[in-house]
């Protein structure tokens, strides 16, 4: 597998995968149209990061972003992994790529929102070192209509799982 930075030319990519998992399991809400339909404005201008998982055949089978929400505040956000990729561990080299990438990111908090019926997503964040954080949901969780679960990262408690 290989990574890549987001480029301009990838931005479908980006669109196609996110609304087909989006669409798959809840309805796309307007953050999430705007977010997918323009990343470069919504993500990247904003100081935020996108990367996308390549298969052999050098397809795109998966992606997920950091959305810089202020100075040293970043959300893990819009990871999927496309319909024929599911089952062959491209979320989780995926994930384990990005937060070695946001361990050289100045952060101070990173953190995810999810909804409970992601339960296989839940698991791989656990295990990568996220731990459930009440005053993330506070803060953050209005942000969609389908989050119930507010995530923070905390490496040092991420082993054990």
């Amino acid at each position: 597998m290989q990574f890549r930075r987001f480029t301009p030319s990838l931005a479908g990519e980006f669109d196609r995968i996110n609304r087909e998992w989006i669409t798959e399991m809840f309805e796309l809400e307007p953050i999430d149209e705007a977010v997918i339909s323009d990343p470069q404005t919504h993500i990247i201008d904003c100081g935020g990061y996108i990367w996308f998982a390549c298969n052999d055949n050098d397809e795109v089978v998966g992606t997920c972003a950091l959305h810089r929400k202020k100075n040293g505040v970043f959300e893990l956000t819009k990871m999927g992994v496309s319909r024929q990729a599911r089952g062959q561990k491209v979320g989780e080299a995926l994930l384990m790529h990005v937060l070695a990438k946001a361990q050289v990111i100045a952060f101070d908090t990173l953190f995810l929102l999810t909804n409970a019926r992601c339960e296989t997503a839940i698991h791989l964040y656990e295990k990568a070192g996220f731990v459930h954080d009440d005053a993330i949901m506070q803060q953050y969780g209005g942000a969609y209509d389908r989050c119930d679960v507010a995530m923070r990262y905390r490496p040092q408690t991420s082993r054990t799982a």
